[in-house]
């Protein structure tokens, strides 16, 4: 393959547009790798369009190694299916919906797992055609409120989805563990730096749930390591430890005090401190019990409901844990106080919560037994010694508060937890017979009797992953491609004009011909000074300088990453180049 920017459609940009907002939206849009269609939608421009068809023969190649079967399911989806599952109320207004011109109500797909359980049921009848493993690369579609960091973030995106179909859970699991190591290669193949991680199955259900995710700075998000061990977890999936629960009966009674002017824990604590509230000093954050209100929205309800969440008072409550705790739930700030004036804002306590019909779901910390200092449900008033057990009962238990590096492990007693950021690239689920209970997939298993089939399902986010490599692989001038996935192996710069451009085009040839990529940068039109630029932002593994010493039969290999640079006779480049690309390739296989 050879390309000249002569004739490529390709225009790099020399600031920063305004609108972007991390380094890979930065830098793909100023390289020419894409361009915005609309918000949350993007062009793919030649360069990025080879770079994403790379990504996707490694998916691709990966997955049918294991013995997957490829097949590509409509992108526009009748309402039908989605209903009989529940999500068409469930993903509420995160999905595109449509109606045809005869009222028929269809959606853009954001996932296909009704789909594939439906195929099964039309295709398969006995046990025989079992295990089998579906998968495609499809275009995916979500209604996000607030499109951002361009490809991390669209309404639009590139996915590979599979669906595995066992008989038994002894199936499912080997499934789950074959498509584990497969991502594995895969993003190793890629030279993305990720993590392996437990996490909420949210949308899919299912039980087992793992998340693949490339570390920076810019992901969404949040994930914990333990110092000793090897737990790993999204926040979101972080389980509390448990302290251990005390006998309600051996706490004081409960004690109301006047508190006038602290509606925050800080200055609740350091009145309690100042007047030695319950009579004891020493009072922190951690013995308060902060009482928050959120206003919590079921699928296809109209109305919100309260919902008040106990926490320990120094930690805050972190909104997407109780978004994932009460998925499809929708969740957000409660707003409206005027409409409950029972509700003592600032002061608000746990004991009459149950007497006015409002949920309460507490923090694990708060254990039967445990006192606390919270709200009286007075304005200006809080209570001592108000125990769990004995004063209020909650509800349930909630995984709502903000994880902090240096909490204990969850898995180990010796270990703390560390906190990193990164982009979800991978997510597998073992979603079991939800899908399969809800269209009724029977097939004859080998006992003459109706088996029905359990289910695992595993994306990837095959656009998402142009820009998690674009984070992990740039410097200050610009891409640093891994071979792997570069558009092409070698970047000629043609640093002049007449003999040198006509050996550049003879040598990009001879390239091409041994079965390289080969960006030729022939423009006549800018200076070198502009290309050498250009080859910098791109990314090219390898730049080849065609220049001054050409006469005497010298070119110059420049190295992207690590700014190695050789000069080497052009036989000479010939031989090593296409020695170096067919070693890399091998080496991928």
């Amino acid at each position: 393959m050879l390309l000249r920017m002569s004739t490529l459609l390709l225009r790099t940009l020399r600031e920063d547009p305004a609108d972007a907002e991390v380094p890979s939206h930065r830098l793909l849009l100023r390289a020419g790798y894409i361009r915005r269609a609309a918000p949350g939608g993007y062009t793919w421009l030649p360069l990025g369009k080879l770079v994403l068809d790379r990504i996707t023969e490694v998916v691709r190649g990966e997955l049918i190694a294991i013995g997957d079967q490829e097949v590509h399911f409509p992108a526009l989806l009748p309402a039908e299916p989605y209903r009989t599952s529940g999500r068409w109320t469930e993903y509420g207004d995160d999905i595109f919906t449509l109606a045809d011109r005869r009222g028929a109500e269809h959606l853009l797909a954001p996932t296909h797992e009704e789909m594939a359980a439906l195929l099964v049921k039309d295709l398969f009848t006995s046990y025989r055609d079992f295990p089998v493993t579906l998968f495609q690369v499809q275009t995916k579609f979500r209604d996000e409120a607030r499109p951002r960091a361009g490809l991390l973030r669209g309404r639009e995106f590139l996915m590979k989805d599979a669906y595995s179909f066992d008989l038994d859970e002894a199936g499912l699991q080997d499934a789950y563990a074959r498509h584990r190591a497969a991502y594995q290669r895969i993003f190793d193949r890629l030279g993305l730096d990720y993590s392996v991680v437990r996490a909420m199955s949210g949308a899919m259900g299912g039980s087992a749930s793992e998340e693949f995710l490339a570390a920076t700075p810019v992901g969404e998000d949040t994930f914990v390591g333990c110092t000793s061990c090897a737990y790993a977890a999204n926040t979101e999936a972080v389980a509390t430890r448990v302290p251990s629960a005390g006998d309600p009966s051996s706490q004081p009674a409960a004690e109301v005090h006047d508190t006038p002017e602290t509606p925050t824990i800080a200055s609740l604590v350091e009145l309690a401190n100042a007047r030695r509230l319950g009579g004891r000093d020493g009072w922190t954050a951690a013995d308060t019990l902060k009482n928050v209100v959120l206003s919590v929205r079921q699928p296809g309800v109209d109305r919100a409901e309260p919902l008040v969440i106990g926490l320990p008072g120094d930690r805050e409550v972190d909104l997407k844990r109780v978004g994932a705790a009460l998925h499809p739930a929708q969740v957000t700030v409660f707003e409206e106080w005027a409409d409950h004036p029972e509700l003592v804002r600032g002061y608000i306590g746990p004991q009459l919560l149950d007497k006015l019909g409002i949920r309460y779901l507490v923090d694990p910390r708060v254990v039967t037994g445990s006192a606390w200092l919270t709200g009286a449900n007075e304005p200006g008033r809080h209570a001592t010694d108000v125990v769990c057990g004995r004063d209020f009962t909650p509800d349930g238990t909630i995984e709502a508060a903000d994880v902090r590096a240096g909490d204990p492990c969850p898995d180990c007693a010796a270990g703390e937890l560390t906190i990193r950021r990164g982009i979800e690239i991978g997510h597998i689920f073992q979603l079991g017979r939800r899908f399969t209970d809800a269209f009724a997939v029977d097939v004859l298993g080998p006992a003459g009797k109706p088996v029905r089939p359990t289910m695992g399902c595993y994306g990837i986010g095959v656009s998402r992953a142009v820009a998690a490599v674009a984070e992990q692989h740039h410097d200050d001038r610009g891409l640093v491609w891994p071979a792997a996935i570069a558009p092409c192996d070698v970047h000629l710069v043609v640093a002049g004009k007449g003999p040198q451009l006509d050996a550049a085009l003879e040598l990009g040839g001879r390239l091409a011909a041994a079965g390289l990529r080969v960006l030729v940068d022939d423009r006549t039109h800018v200076s070198a000074g502009v290309k050498f630029t250009d080859a910098e932002l791109i990314g090219i593994p390898r730049a080849v300088v065609v220049g001054r010493r050409l006469a005497e039969g010298y070119v110059e290999l420049r190295e992207r990453a690590g700014d190695g640079r050789t000069e080497l006779r052009v036989d000479g480049l010939v031989e090593r180049l296409v020695h170096e690309v067919r070693q890399e390739r091998a080496s991928l296989v």
